[in-house]
């Protein structure tokens, strides 16, 4: 399992319209083939910058399976208009801690 981080910069004067988007997005990423979860987390301290964390079975899922999927234009054409700059994503794997 992975987990695709992305930092979200939104631009100014429209955080509520981005997350009403989000929420009709979310219904197409829940859809996508090795989706498990996925979250939005609004930054305290910064204005218009949001974390979404998703977690894929593989990376394939993500970076094939969604990204080369007409469901991925659709997500691109509902929340791509509100980021400036382009999104930073990254994927990362679980460490296993033995505490």
């Amino acid at each position: 399992m992975i987990m695709e981080v992305a930092t979200l910069q939104v631009k100014p004067g429209l955080a509520s319209e981005f997350e009403s988007s989000f929420r009709q997005a979310s219904k197409i990423i829940t859809g996508m083939r090795g989706y498990i979860h996925h979250e939005l987390h609004k930054c305290l301290e910064t204005d218009n910058k949001y974390v979404l964390l998703v977690r894929w079975q593989t990376l394939k899922d993500h970076t094939v399976s969604f990204r080369q999927s007409p469901e991925y234009e659709q997500w691109k054409s509902l929340l791509h208009p509100y980021y400036d700059p382009y999104p930073t994503v990254e994927h990362y794997i679980d460490i296993k801690l033995d505490l």
